[in-house]
Order: structure tokens, then sequence, then C-alpha cells
């Protein structure tokens, strides 16, 4: 006889206690029980379940306290997904003995995961964990397994609000629909829909909304082939689209699967091109996800030096154009086992992607990571039940307000694959994003194809750099927690600058929408250049009530410099002005000192003094379209300079 003492957790479904009664094993003296539990092992290898059942059952039947018929009845029945029984089974062996095959243990938590019994799971997998009769490719995968079963149970008690909503019959159809990607500005979208008419032809769509409905989607012309299109990633402004294409020949891919790009210029996209080798390997290289300011690349790969199956890699712009040698992205985010659909949404700092190796509910899960001050990522958070089930979720798009999350499901009530929109729980949010439009002209009105940068205005980091589209305009996005300096630049223009306090909020619902003006250059071959209007530098700043310049003032003053040193016939007066706080005397010495101030920065730059003038307005000359508030008095309180 042998009994074992047995404390049960409080959370087992059932305890195995010590029942006092005897087991037998494959060594039993019964010889029918023993050739029935042969004949049920035999049919099994060939993969007879059914049958192989019957015998076990006749084995059981011959000798109650055959443990191995037990053991081998619930394998069976597992195989033939009837967890139900499976569980019965591993219990009945279990209570012959706790010790004979602590492996059941782990077979009977597999099993209660399947029967979303995930507590019962935690339990036994603790259990399996404390038994010195374990080998260690099994403990890994329990150790593993524990912490999925112990999230699922915390999380199925305890969901997040989840009301996913179709997208409608504009962009969902019989077929399948996947990958969803939006602008900047929420009014277009592009997807992935696996056209099978065209025996399972990936292509591009593209939806436009209209009064907040999604319009029917057309097939993205231009990139579109007979062959598979998929996985994309699109800029701000949606005139760069990065995406996967394979097996293609002939256009300079590296093989398998490649990242390819393309771009839109009047309305028409470029024919794509592969990236070259500095990012696409020979191995599978897929689902790029471009940063907001075009600058970095993150993308799922299986080239050799990962982690795991595949693994999510990172590559970056350097100024001369080039991408750096792509670098894994490495723990906590890469596992021994696949991570996938990369979003690095535009707020620059929170990544969403798919494991299947992270505690969570099974399968392919969604996760958010932050990146941290230090550059390391944050330990991944599962984004929660039911967002996240037993079946495959992937592939999550989060838009610019961080409170739309959008992705593809086959969840009852669509058709098949469908794409779906929901309020993201607050837990995982993104920073806020807002963007700016900005439209460029010239003092006529007439369209400007010119160049924006956008710089931190406290470090003078270069952020962003777009050009306008054919209709005037460019889009860049903009996360909130910092002050920023616009300049728009064009040959035969002087620049223009701005600046946005985002210091404490970004409103996707308020973007900033600039319709900016451009002052031709003077006329250099001219006796005397006209003089045209005052340019204002709305990126110069002072210390209030002081002359000091302050740090931010540098890199437009360093602009304005540049752009002199370029033009050596321009000669430039710089223009004092205050507010109407104070008396009049004190702001005309202030103004003059301020003026002055960016005078002597110039020539410490370089440029000759005979090229330079100042002069203080005070208060004389407000702007005739500032208002008597603080906004108004702050844009007063300017410094400008103008051709003489």
């Amino acid at each position: 006889m042998r009994c074992v003492l047995f404390i049960g957790l409080l959370v087992f479904s059932f305890s195995f206690a010590c029942l006092g009664q005897q087991f037998s094993t494959v060594k039993t003296t019964n010889e029918k029980a023993l050739r029935a539990y042969n004949e049920g092992q035999q049919e099994a290898a060939r993969g007879q379940n059914a049958i192989a059942l019957g015998y076990f059952e006749k084995a059981i039947k011959e000798d109650a306290q055959l443990i191995d018929a037990y053991l081998s009845l619930a394998d069976t029945y597992d195989a033939l997904h009837n967890y139900t029984s499976a569980k019965k089974y591993f219990v009945k062996a279990l209570e012959l003995d706790t010790l004979y095959a602590p492996l059941a243990f782990f077979r009977l938590a597999q099993a209660e995961w399947e029967l979303n019994e995930f507590e019962a799971a935690a339990s036994h997998l603790r259990r399996y964990l404390s038994s010195k009769k374990t080998y260690a490719e099994t403990r890994y995968k329990a150790v593993k397994f524990l912490a999925s079963a112990e999230f699922a149970a915390y999380a199925t008690t305890h969901p997040v609000p989840f009301q996913p909503v179709s997208l409608g019959p504009g962009v969902n159809s019989a077929e399948d629909e996947y990958f969803p990607v939006i602008t900047a500005d929420g009014e277009t979208l592009l997807f992935t829909r696996n056209d099978r008419k065209f025996v399972g032809d990936e292509n591009f769509y593209r939806s436009k909304k209209v009064n907040g409905i999604w319009q029917n989607a057309e097939p993205l012309v231009g990139v579109n082939t007979s062959d598979n299109e998929g996985a994309e990633s699109i800029s701000p402004d949606g005139t760069w689209l990065l995406f996967t294409a394979c097996n293609r020949t002939g256009d300079g891919s590296q093989g398998s699967c490649d990242l390819y790009w393309s771009q839109e210029k009047g309305g028409v996209w470029s024919k794509p091109v592969p990236f070259s080798s500095s990012i696409n390997s020979s191995t599978w290289d897929s689902q790029p996800s471009i940063s907001a300011d075009g600058k970095s690349i993150i993308f799922s790969s299986r080239r050799p030096g990962g982690l795991g199956r595949e693994d999510l890699w990172i590559t970056h712009r350097m100024p001369n154009g080039k991408w750096t040698k792509p670098r894994n992205l490495g723990a906590p985010i890469n596992t021994p086992g696949a991570e996938l659909t990369p979003f690095f949404h535009p707020d620059g700092r929170t990544l969403y992607f798919s494991s299947d190796s992270l505690p969570g509910m099974g399968r392919m899960d969604l996760y958010m990571t932050q990146l941290q001050a230090d550059s390391s990522w944050s330990k991944p958070v599962n984004l929660g039940y039911p967002i996240n089930t037993g079946k495959d979720e992937i592939a999550l798009f989060v838009s610019l307000d961080g409170k739309t999350a959008y992705f593809s499901t086959d969840r009852p009530g669509g058709q098949k694959l469908d794409i779906y929109s929901f309020e993201l729980p607050e837990a995982v949010r993104p920073l806020p994003v807002t963007y700016a439009r900005v439209t460029v002209r010239d003092q006529n009105g007439q369209l400007l194809a010119a160049k924006l940068d956008i710089l931190d205005l406290k470090s003078g980091n270069n952020l962003v750099s777009v050009s306008t589209r054919s209709d005037g305009s460019a889009l860049a996005c903009l996360p909130s927690g910092k002050d920023y300096a616009l300049r728009v630049s064009k040959q035969g223009y002087f620049f223009y600058s701005e600046n946005f306090n985002l210091n404490d909020t970004a409103s996707f619902l308020k973007p900033l929408l600039l319709d900016v003006r451009m002052q031709a250059l003077p006329d250099s071959t001219a006796s005397i250049p006209a003089k045209g209007q005052p340019v204002v530098l709305r990126n110069v700043f002072f210390a209030t009530g002081s002359a000091e310049l302050a740090p931010e003032s540098t890199t437009e003053l360093d602009y304005l410099a540049k752009t002199l040193i370029q033009m050596p016939w321009l000669r430039i007066q710089i223009n004092g002005h205050t507010d109407q706080v104070g008396s009049d005397s004190d702001n005309m010495v202030l103004s003059e000192a301020r003026a002055k101030a960016v005078y002597q920065y110039l020539i410490a730059k370089g440029i000759v003094a005979d090229r330079l003038r100042y002069k203080g307005f005070g208060e004389t000359r407000p702007l005739p379209d500032a208002a008597d508030d603080e906004a108004g008095r702050a844009r007063n309180r300017r410094t400008e300079f103008e051709v003489w």
C-alpha cells in the first residue's frame, strides 16, 4: 500500500486525500487488464483515439486500481478535446497517488485552462512545480503557464470595459479585413483585404470618413499587384506607405518577406521599392511601424540574433538619409516565443504589440510598453480581458487621441475577419497627441511647396522634417509635454517661425491649423532692395522685464545668422516691441535693449556690423489683430527684422 498525505489548497476544485487504497501500474498481475491497456496504447499510437478509449476503460474495469490506465484515458480524452472527461480521469489518477506521476498535475492544469478554470489550473501548476520529479523543459513551460493562469484568473474576474463597434459595410465585407491604420487627422483608413476571388490575393484598400461614416473602400491603385501586399504602416500625413511583400524577384528584395515603401505625390503612388539590405535580411521581415517623425521603424523579424522565433527590431534614419543596422529590442519585450505586429504610437513613447509568450489569455495577446527616460522599455502590460481572449488578438492601431483603438477580429456578429473600433481602457492609453496642419502661401495667396521643421524649443533638436503636399499643406504630430518651434523655409523666401506651448496638454479635437504667408526675398541685383513687411522672430525670447536672451532663442537666431551668411548682400534692421503694460518710456528703453541684444548676438556669430542696425519701438506699433488680453499682449512683445 502507498499512502501520501496531501493538503489541498483552498482554491482547488477538489482535494486529493490520503485514501488509503492500493494502486497498480503496468506491472499489474491482472493479465486481462494489462492486455487491454497495451491494446489501447497501440490504437492511440495509430491515432485511433476513440478505439483506444474502449481498451483503457476495459483495463480499468478489470483492474480499478490501474493508475496508468487512468492517465492514458485522460490523455486520450484530452487529444479528443474532451477536456471535462480528461480532467475527470487525471483526478482519478491523482486520487490513487499524487507522487506516481506529478506530470498529471501539469496535464490537469492544461485541461482546466481549456475549461476556463484558471484559478484551479494555477493551483495545480504550483503543485506540479513543488514536486521534485520534474524535468527542466516541462518545468520551464509550467512556470510560463502559471504566470498566464494567474493572470487569466485575475483578468476574467476583473474585466476591462470593452464594447467593439464594427466600422460598417463600407469597410467590412464577406472577405477578411485586417491591419487597420489611420492618418493623423482620423480621416483616412488603410487596411489589408484578402481578396479570395483572386486566389487569396492580399491587397490594400482605402476608405474616407465622411460625416462620421466610413465610405466604400477602394483598392490602392499603384501599390496593389497580383501578388500579396499587407501588414502596412502609414505616415501621419498619409503620403508614405511601408508594407510587407514576399517572394518577389528582380526588384532588389533580399528574399522571403521584405519591407517595401511607396510615396504618394499628386494623388499617385510611386512604384513600391524594397528597403536595402541595411534593413531587409534573407529571412522573414514583416509588419513595419513607422514613427510619427519618420525617423524610426520597428518591425518583426526572424533574423539571427533574436531571443525567439519572431522578435521586434528597430532601425533609425540617420541625418544622411540612410538607416542604421536594426537592433533587437531585447527583453522584456522579446521572448523565446513570437512577438508580432508592432504599432509605435505618435506620442513617441508607447508601443503596442502582440506576443504568445508573455502572461496572457492564451495564444497571441495584445500588450503595451513605454519607452523610459533611460531608453529602456517598461515591463509589457497585457491590455486585459475581454480585449484579449483565448483566440489570437493581433494588429492594434491607436488613434492620436489615445482613446480609440482599432483591431481585426472574427468574433460573433461579423462576417469573417472584420475591423472594429473600441475605447481603450485608460490604464493602457498613450500620451495625448495633437497635430499641426500647416498651409503655406506667398503674400498673394499662391500655394507654395516648402519645408517644415518642428524643433524641441528647449533643446533645439529637430523632431520632424516634412514637405508640403501638392495642396500646399503639411501635417505633423505633436505629443504633449513640450514647447515646440516651427520653421518654414523655401528658397527665395524669408523663413517663417512659430511656436506652440504643449507643456500641459494636447488635444486631438483642437489641432493647430496654420495658414502661413511667406515673404519673398528682395532682389539681390536691385540697387535699393524692396523692404517688404517685417518678419517676426516668434522663437526669440527674453527674461521677464529684461533684455537678456533666453536659451531657447539660440536656435532661431543661429538660423537667422546662417541665412545672412548665405546672402551677404542682405542688410536688416532688428526691431524690438513691447506690450502696453508699464510706462511708455520704460517700454521704449526695454524694446531697444532687446533689439540691441539680438544685434550683438548676430555680430558675435560673424555678421559684420555695417549690415545690421537696431531700433526699439516700445508700445507704439501694436499688431492690429492682437486683442487686449494676455495672448494679445504676448504677441505684441515681439522681435522682428526688416530689410533696409
